[in-house]
């Protein structure tokens, strides 16, 4: 067993506070961040209960050493050792999505200057969110089924690869032909790309909670939920039950979207993309309550 008086331990400490450099405080930060963003990622996940069965093993091991049982000291040692590779395997789609965040961050689009500019932006998406607003509408009146994607930073070329290539310009026409129950096409999602319908009849990934789903929601909204899970695409849904508009951002849906909301919406994330949703509080987005604000 390992003895230990209170004072030995303040001198080991005191010892370590003596040689500390302001280079040492940098490292501490650095770690601080790295783990902190790592118990973020791991939260509420298949991981968390991984990591907790990991903090059992190396918990074994250190009784183990200190009771003297050699046989499971060593077989514990062993397991440890090949931690490193069998943590990356089994968190793989984690780490993954965690790669992928910071890829699509603003700094991470900054540094690689990815992205257009702002002119360049209104002139494609303009008369596209016009198309997407009116075609939703129209959609919801009917009760016609729609899934439509908006790509943003994080590219969907797997989606896009399960559809039909249409490269066509975007009008309430086109999405009522595309999303008409009796078409080849209606079956999947719309994926749009710099203001143009890029591919249809795609298929999108499933949420990663889909047991913590509503069971209400029905295979679009799910798909929608696990493509915005995915990416940082914004996607719009029209229920062919009910004929409510919805939208899935970030893994979050909201829904009861009016054609004005709607535009709204979509100006403010693709345009200016500075604004997040809640749905915890009901809040469509930040920056309507600072325009009303200034209207007061």
């Amino acid at each position: 067993m390992f003895h230990s008086s209170p004072q030995a331990v303040l001198d080991a400490f005191l010892s370590v506070v003596a040689t500390f450099k302001p280079i040492d405080v940098i490292d501490v930060l650095i770690l601080t961040g790295v783990i902190y963003l790592l118990l973020k990622l791991i939260r509420e996940t298949r991981a968390g209960q991984l990591v907790k069965g990991i903090i059992f093993l190396v918990a074994g091991y250190f009784i183990s050493k200190a009771l003297d049982l050699k046989v499971v000291s060593y077989l514990l040692q062993k397991t440890l050792s090949m931690g490193v590779l069998a943590i990356i395997i089994l968190f793989q789609p984690e780490l993954r999505r965690a790669l992928e965040k910071a890829g699509r961050s603003k700094f991470g689009i900054r540094l690689f200057g990815l992205g257009i500019n702002s002119n360049e932006m209104k002139e494609k998406w303009t008369p596209a969110i016009d198309a997407i607003c009116d075609s939703c509408v129209e959609l919801s009146a009917s009760c016609t089924g729609a899934l439509i994607v908006v790509e943003r930073q994080v590219r969907l070329g797997e989606q896009i690869e399960t559809g039909t290539i249409l490269n066509a310009t975007p009008s309430k026409e086109v999405f009522g032909n595309i999303f008409y129950p009796k078409t080849p096409l209606h079956d999947g999602a719309v994926i749009m790309r710099d203001g143009i319908i890029l591919a249809a009849s795609c298929f999108l990934p499933k949420p990663a909670k889909d047991a913590l789903i509503n069971k209400k929601l029905g295979s679009r909204h799910r798909a929608a939920i696990g493509m915005s899970e995915n990416s940082d695409a914004i996607v719009i849904v029209v229920s062919e039950e009910t004929g409510q508009i919805s939208v899935a951002i970030n893994g979050e849906l909201t829904r009861d979207y009016t054609r004005d909301k709607l535009r709204l919406l979509l100006e403010d994330q693709i345009l200016n993309d500075k604004t997040e949703i809640s749905i915890g509080k009901k809040k469509l987005f930040s920056s309507r309550s600072e325009r009303r604000k200034k209207e007061k």
